[in-house]
């Protein structure tokens, strides 16, 4: 069979998933197509390892992902008949490590913090129950939430917006990226989400050795590295109809979608493969 004419990358939280409720069943209709088309789905995500594979369960995805923010670049084993030169083991995977360790970016989290004289909470000062309470994610997927390797998310507390933007000069200044999500900030250091999609595109054009197009779907700033990394970039708007001006102005001719979360989503994706 040849290989499909798309890979389809998409962030999670907002996207695919609703960001009230993280369901993700109204978009049942394009992931039946894509499977039915076998068009890789990539998930890319803030979110963790663990919680990405509690989603691919669900979902039935069967595909590579990336996880943290582009930290960590997982291939189940024998996906690609390839030799992937700085992949270690992990579990099924393979895994591209590809920004620094979670430990440096917890101690850089609260140097910062204390430098710029701004309040911040970070994921690794928060119970498994505040998280969930924070995010309205169940207690035991909350959990899954605290099991991290690069990224920390992390929020303001009180911090008026001079010190918010000396953090994010001073993180800079140390190498660090900051990007803001739709419930927490992140601070890691090494990768993005674009730097990691790019990885992955390079794997598939290695493996299929012929064209494709690469269609990227996100809702936030968070996500404008993976928009600009695909051919077919597709902004979803925020629950309020609003899409992200971040977004926007870097990225004037992004398609916009008409609707938010797995609603929308879906709504991208068959118009997409309409084309075809």
């Amino acid at each position: 069979m040849l290989a499909p004419h798309f890979v389809v990358f998409t962030d999670l939280d907002g996207t695919l998933l609703d960001h009230h409720t993280y369901r993700w069943e109204p978009a049942h209709e394009a992931l039946d197509e894509l499977e039915r088309r076998r068009i890789p789905l990539i998930f890319v995500s803030s979110k963790t390892r663990a919680e990405i594979e509690v989603v691919r369960r669900k979902i039935g995805n069967a595909h590579p992902f990336i996880s943290e923010n582009g930290g960590g670049v997982f291939i189940p084993h024998d996906y690609f008949k390839l030799r992937i030169e700085g992949a270690s083991r992990v579990g099924r995977y393979q895994c591209l490590a590809l920004a620094r360790p979670y430990r440096e970016i917890v101690v850089e989290l609260e140097e910062l913090a204390e430098e710029a004289e701004a309040s911040v909470v970070g994921f690794h000062q928060m119970s498994g129950r505040e998280i969930a309470q924070n995010t309205g994610l169940p207690l035991r997927e909350a959990e899954l939430a605290r099991q991290r390797d690069f990224d920390e998310p992390f929020f303001f507390a009180g911090a008026g917006e001079v010190q918010v933007q000396r953090f994010v000069q001073l993180a800079k200044q140390r190498g660090l990226e900051v990007e803001r999500g739709g419930r927490f900030w992140h601070l890691f250091s090494g990768s993005n989400k674009g730097r990691a999609v790019r990885e992955v595109i390079s794997l598939y054009r290695r493996a299929w050795r012929r064209r494709f197009r690469a269609v990227g779907l996100g809702d936030s700033a968070n996500d404008l590295p993976l928009l600009a990394a695909v051919d077919v970039p597709i902004l979803l708007p925020h629950p309020d109809g609003a899409h992200d001006r971040a977004v926007l102005a870097r990225l004037p001719r992004v398609t916009r979608g008409s609707a938010p979360g797995p609603e929308g989503w879906n709504q991208a994706i068959l118009r997409i493969l309409g084309g075809t």
